[in-house]
C-alpha cells in the first residue's frame, strides 16, 4: 500500500509499505477513504515531539471502510463505513471506566504521561496512522463508529479528532451564560471552539491570530469578534481594555507548542527544543482572563518544560483545566448539533489532496500558504471506489 513516511524533520514522503495485519483478535484494518493533516502533526513534521520515528505514518484524523476483522470484533463488519476518534483505548480500564479514553491506561508503554494516538510518535505508543491508504485499528469494539447514513463523510472526518477537540474546549471553560470568551487561535480547533461556545451560552466570543484569512474564517464561520494581535504592542492589555479592564471570564488556548508573539519562546522551544512548546499563547491565555477566571488548555503540548506563568494563575485564582479529548464522548451531542443545521464541519476545509501530494500538502499547511485552514488527503483507493 502506499503510505504517507516520515524521514527527519520538515522531510516527508510516499512509500510503499506493507498492509497491516490482524494482530490480535480485536483489531480490525480500515481501508481510508479520507485522512487529514492536523496542526498537531505540524509538530512533528517540525521535530517537536520526542520519540517521532524514522518511518512512521502519520494521521489521527481518518475515516474508511472496514476492510477486515480480528475474531472477536462483533460491532463492526467488513464493509462497514467508519468513523475512527483519534484516541486508541481499552475502554475497560479504571480510566475509560470513567470516560477518560484519552487517558487510558492499557495502550502505551508511556501510560502515566498520555493515552494511544495513532500516528502520533512512540511517546504515545508507536501506532501508525491513517495517511496510508490502510489502518490497523485495535480494539476495535469500542473506538471505531459506523457513520450515520445522513452524515457527509468530510463532516465524519472532522468529528474524528478537530471538532471535537475544540468543543472539548469550550466544555473545559465552564461557560455560563453571558460568559465573554477569548480564544487563542484560529486554526480548525480555535475556530471549532469559537463556534461551540455559542453553544454553551457565551454571551460574547472574542478570536485572537495573526493571518488574516484565519481572522476572517473566525467572523464568518465562528460569528466572533476578531483582532490581529501583530497589530498590538500588547494583545493583553488589549483584551483588558475590551473587556471593561476585568479581563475575560473564559480563556482558551487553542494553539499550543508552536506559538507566535513572542521570538525568545519561539526559539528556545520551536528552534532549539530547550522547552515542550512555546508557551506563549498559554501565559496570554492566564493574562487576559478575569480573576477567578478559566482557562482550558487545548493546544498540544511536548512532555517538556515549559516556562508557564504558573505564579501568575496561582496569584489570580484561576482555574486551569485541560486534557487531550475523549473524542467519543462529545459524539452524541455533536450529532445532534450536525443533524439539526448547528454546525457544518466541513465548512473549514479548504484544501483536497491526493495521497501521493502529501508531502506538498505539509508544506502548504505547515507554511500557511494558499489561504490553508485544514487540508483532507484523499488516498487513490478512495478516489477509485465510492465515496460520498
Amino acid at each position: 500500500m502506499k503510505a504517507m513516511v516520515y524521514r527527519g524533520p520538515y522531510k516527508v514522503r510516499v512509500e510503499e509499505k506493507d498492509i497491516p495485519r490482524i494482530e490480535h483478535p480485536n483489531d480490525a484494518i480500515v481501508r481510508v477513504e479520507r485522512a487529514a493533516i492536523c496542526g498537531s502533526d505540524l509538530h512533528l513534521y517540525h521535530g517537536m515531539m520526542p520519540d517521532t520515528r524514522v518511518g512512521s505514518t502519520f494521521g489521527h484524523e481518518f475515516i474508511g471502510v472496514v476492510h477486515e476483522v480480528g475474531s472477536s470484533v462483533r460491532n463492526v463488519k467488513p464493509g462497514d463505513r467508519v468513523m475512527v476518534p483519534f484516541n486508541i483505548y481499552c475502554g475497560s480500564c479504571y480510566f475509560c471506566a470513567r470516560g477518560l479514553y484519552s487517558n487510558c491506561h492499557n495502550v502505551n508503554p508511556n501510560a502515566t504521561a498520555v493515552g494511544g494516538i495513532y500516528g502520533y510518535s512512540h511517546t504515545c505508543g508507536g501506532y501508525d496512522g491513517g495517511q496510508a491508504e490502510f489502518v490497523r485499528v485495535p480494539f476495535a469494539d469500542v473506538g471505531p463508529q459506523t457513520i450515520p447514513d445522513w452524515m457527509d463523510d468530510e463532516d465524519a472526518l472532522m468529528c474524528t479528532d478537530a471538532l471535537p477537540t475544540g468543543y472539548f474546549g469550550a466544555q473545559l471553560g465552564e461557560i455560563v451564560e453571558g460568559d465573554t470568551v477569548v480564544v487563542f487561535g484560529a486554526g480548525p480547533v480555535g475556530l471549532y471552539a469559537a463556534k461551540c461556545s455559542w453553544f454553551m451560552g457565551a454571551g460574547r466570543v472574542i478570536v485572537i491570530d495573526h493571518l488574516d484569512y484565519r481572522l476572517e474564517k473566525a467572523r464568518t464561520f465562528a460569528h466572533a469578534e476578531t483582532y490581529n494581535f501583530a497589530e498590538y504592542d500588547d494583545i493583553v492589555v488589549q483584551m483588558k481594555k475590551a473587556t471593561d479592564h476585568l479581563g475575560a471570564d473564559v480563556a482558551i488556548d487553542a494553539v499550543g507548542a508552536e506559538a507566535d508573539g513572542n521570538l525568545l519562546q519561539h526559539v528556545t522551544s520551536a528552534k532549539l527544543k530547550l522547552q515542550g512548546g512555546s508557551p506563549v499563547a498559554l501565559n496570554w491565555a492566564i493574562d487576559s482572563v478575569r480573576k477567578g477566571g478559566t482557562v482550558s488548555v487545548m493546544g498540544a503540548y511536548g512532555p517538556m518544560f515549559s516556562a508557564v506563568k504558573f505564579g501568575d494563575a496561582m496569584n489570580k485564582g484561576l482555574t486551569l483545566r485541560m486534557n487531550q479529548c475523549p473524542v467519543k464522548r462529545q459524539w452524541p451531542r455533536l450529532f445532534e448539533h450536525i443533524r439539526n443545521g448547528f454546525i457544518k464541519p466541513n465548512d473549514i476545509v479548504t484544501h483536497r489532496i491526493p495521497l501521493e501530494h502529501i508531502a506538498e500538502g505539509f508544506h502548504i499547511f505547515s507554511a500557511k500558504l494558499d489561504d490553508c485552514i485544514k487540508p483532507v488527503i484523499v488516498p487513490d483507493t478512495a478516489r477509485e471506489g465510492t465515496s460520498r
